[in-house]
């Protein structure tokens, strides 16, 4: 641990009573740039009520109006910036498949700090100066690719920068370029699990020792099916283009027990999905950030829709959060059962034959809604292992979630693959 303590910067060795002084100090600043430079802000603080000055304390916080990504999309693309246009050196984007993308800027400054942080968090994860990072998120508007990149390169690694696709290369690539670390979506480092295997290559036996994850959530069962079949540590990494980038929290190698927020720059709250009330460190409900740092794009009580709990600090004195079980907007309702694509994907995990790739399809049949939960069989399944498989998928979904399902097994690789955040959830019913 005393090598671990020797690394941490100067961010990471507050202490509780000064990292609260400069949370409080930061989060008056950033209340008032957002309420002096960005009119949506000016408007829904006046109509709140509040004025950054009514900030005497961090809990005071809860009296400000939220932030949601309807709000980002309604000014898009530039109206929630808080600098001039000229001072803007990248923009990101979300992907828009829902409706208008959200578009986020950053200064030079903004820039530095994100490049810090997803830094700092490789530092966590393991990495140190002289790995060599094979990134395979995406590069472009999706914030993963560059976001990992830069950090890499500031923390003093060397950068691989493949992006995702071309499955086969990637995988030559791990063999011919050694990696020690790879920065992936969970669900794509199955996709090269598969290809590792297909190559005839033992995943156990490459150079990866750490595999830094996100983008996407995912259980423990996928933790243990990634570590076990690759050799690796697996951990997660929690960002979203939103707040900064990857690099707003990171699962310490150590303890791999939640991911410790990067509080000295990103405040989180956890509030009643349904009221929006404040609930108290280690209940569940939905993740709301506030930035601190922030020049070209701060936000205010942003609600990610993700479902988690704050937990006391481990590994560092940041306090942790949960890994992501879901995301509220992600939630089934099946016949009045709430479902969430990470339950089924425990499910998945633990059944024999079943490769851990699924996808949930959602249909109506007269007046009920009904799902089909189809699941890729494992090469060497036999027709009476899928048979199996089905039945049990069914049986542990009736006993464990209590409600009916039907289980389709398909043959390997035959579900849609996808390079960045897999799609997890197919709507086929009538609007």
């Amino acid at each position: 641990m005393a090598e671990t303590t020797d690394l941490l910067d100067a961010g990471e060795r507050l202490g509780a009573q000064e990292l609260r002084a400069l949370q409080l100090e930061r989060l008056r600043a950033q209340l008032g740039h957002a309420y002096a430079n960005v009119p949506f802000y000016r408007e829904s603080f006046d109509k709140a009520g509040v004025h950054p000055d009514d900030c005497r304390s961090l809990a005071d916080l809860a009296r400000f109006p939220f932030t949601t990504k309807a709000d980002l999309r309604e000014h898009y693309p530039y109206g929630m910036f808080a600098v001039p246009r000229e001072r803007i050196r990248r923009i990101h984007a979300s992907s828009g498949t829902t409706g208008r993308p959200t578009v986020v800027g950053y200064t030079d400054d903004d820039l530095s700090m994100w490049a810090d942080m997803v830094a700092r968090s490789i530092r966590a994860a393991g990495g140190r100066p002289g790995d060599t990072v094979h990134v395979a998120y995406r590069y472009g508007l999706f914030t993963g690719g560059l976001g990992a990149h830069y950090g890499a390169e500031r923390l003093g690694c060397t950068v691989i920068p493949a992006s995702g696709g071309m499955t086969a290369r990637q995988v030559q690539l791990i063999q011919d370029l050694k990696p020690g670390i790879i920065m992936v979506t969970p669900s794509y480092m199955l996709t090269l699990l598969d290809e590792f295997e297909r190559q005839g290559v033992d995943p156990r036996s490459t150079s990866l020792r750490v595999g830094i994850f996100g983008a996407e959530p995912w259980t423990e069962g996928m933790r243990r099916e990634i570590e076990e079949r690759f050799a690796i540590d697996a951990v997660d990494i929690y960002g979203l283009s939103e707040v900064i980038g990857p690099g707003v929290a990171q699962e310490c190698v150590e303890t791999k027990d939640g991911l410790h927020v990067y509080e000295d720059h990103f405040y989180p709250e956890i509030v009643d999905p349904i009221t929006g009330e404040v609930l108290p460190d280690g209940e569940r409900g939905e993740l709301v950030f506030t930035s601190l740092t922030k020049e070209a794009m701060p936000v205010i009580r942003y609600r990610t829709r993700d479902l988690t709990r704050l937990l006391p600090g481990t590994a560092r004195t940041f306090r942790r959060m949960e890994k992501i079980t879901g995301r509220s907007d992600d939630m089934v309702i099946l016949r009045g059962v709430n479902l969430f694509p990470t339950q089924i994907e425990e499910i998945v995990l633990r059944t024999p034959g079943v490769a851990p790739h699924f996808q949930l399809r959602l249909t109506r049949e007269g007046r009920l809604d009904a799902l089909t939960v189809r699941a890729e069989a494992r090469p060497d399944a036999t027709a009476e292992t899928r048979d199996d498989a089905a039945r049990a998928i069914a049986a542990a979904v009736k006993d464990g979630i209590g409600v009916s399902v039907a289980v389709e097994i398909v043959e390997p690789e035959s579900l849609e693959r996808s390079v960045g955040k897999i799609r997890r959830i197919v709507d086929l019913r009538p609007s």
